[in-house]
């Protein structure tokens, strides 16, 4: 009974001991804890810099004016069988009107089935496709929006941009709305590649950070004006390596009223149908074969001869088109990119080559289609 007392007493001691350190802590943090945590002074500052202010009124100015594009995709549930929309991609576009139309890049909405623009104030609206240029990359789409929330972006020119000069890219990078990058124009007269494999001609180089998400978004100037539509990137990895390129504006500005206007680029044409340029290029002809010509049109006036077969099935090559008033052309892809420069009715000189005779020819443009 003893040895029972004595292992009492012995715990009662530890439980003092310990109470007792435990209300000395206690009390020595009472007296070094202050009663309210303050925080540290915050330093003054002067007012932004001119180029801090610049940058941040234009990104204010012109921030509403860019769109976020959602593409969406039918899908059928294997099970259920019921139809479903699913996100297909994302990008950037502009609104370029109070009417409604929005610009974007036609890969940014190729293969879908639908599409929504998300304005600036998060409004989210359905989309109508109203015209496309796969070869120049671009769409336009038109939304029922109210017209105050519409604010179409300012217009400049590409024709007098100078390599070192200031820009800006408004975009959605990564699906992050409006996020803005600075850099410079890197480059002039790039060529790039469209989805349709035809040539992008007088394309913008820049450094401004562009990532998936941008495509479509505005390139601007410091004036906060559009000077071209962010298309694409080089890099290894798929993000920001420090070579972008946007479309130029002066090839927008006539490229989109056509899509308004017509739901396509509207070019008048030599009247020949051309073979591919893989065709081309696996026979060894650096050129735009003619396969067919129409009748009555320019070229057949002209006298410009199609590919057949001989009596023996053994094919007979046509005219090669090897330059249009003087102007080389090494692809098929290359011949409707000159005749944009060219109205219905007017004539052209045709240099063709046929197994290495070549002769030029007045060629009468017909309809524009």
């Amino acid at each position: 009974m003893a040895r029972g007392i004595n292992r009492v007493r012995f715990m009662l001691l530890i439980l003092g001991f310990v109470a007792g350190a435990a209300f000395c802590s206690a009390a020595l943090l009472q007296r070094t804890r202050p009663e309210q945590p303050e925080s540290r002074p915050v330093a003054p500052r002067n007012e932004l810099n001119p180029g801090e202010q610049s940058l941040t009124g234009l990104f204010e100015k012109v921030s509403p004016s860019v769109a976020y594009i959602t593409s969406l995709a039918l899908r059928r549930d294997f099970f259920r069988l019921n139809v479903m929309e699913i996100p297909r991609g994302a990008g950037s576009g502009f609104v370029w009107d109070r009417e409604g139309h929005v610009v974007t890049n036609f890969h940014v909405i190729e293969n879908a089935d639908r599409a929504e623009v998300t304005l600036a104030d998060g409004s989210t609206w359905k989309a109508t496709l109203v015209g496309y240029a796969p070869e120049k990359d671009l769409a336009v789409l038109r939304i029922d929006a109210p017209r105050q929330l519409l604010h179409a972006i300012a217009v400049g020119s590409s024709a007098d941009l100078k390599v070192g000069q200031t820009v800006l890219a408004i975009g959605n990078p990564f699906g992050f709305d409006q996020t803005l990058t600075t850099g410079i124009v890197s480059a002039l007269g790039r060529e790039i590649e469209s989805p349709e494999g035809i040539p992008i001609r007088d394309v913008i180089q820049t450094d401004a950070a562009i990532n998936p998400g941008n495509s479509g978004g505005p390139l601007l100037d410091s004036a906060g004006r559009l000077i071209g539509v962010n298309t694409a990137i080089i890099s290894p990895s798929g993000a920001y390596a420090g070579v972008g390129f946007a479309i130029p504006v002066d090839t927008v500005n006539w490229v989109v009223p056509e899509l308004i206007a017509y739901g396509k680029v509207r070019r008048p044409t030599l009247g020949v149908e051309l073979a591919s340029d893989r065709i081309t290029r696996r026979i060894g002809i650096e050129g735009a074969l003619v396969i067919e010509v129409v009748s009555g049109s320019g070229a057949d006036e002209a006298g410009i001869e199609r590919t057949f077969r001989d009596r023996r099935g053994r094919v007979v090559l046509g005219d090669v088109i090897v330059a249009i008033d003087g102007r080389r052309i090494r692809s098929a892809g290359e011949v409707p990119l000159i005749l944009e420069g060219y109205e219905e009715g007017d004539r052209v000189e045709v240099t063709v080559d046929n197994d290495g005779r070549q002769r030029t020819l007045r060629v009468r443009l017909g309809r524009a289609r």
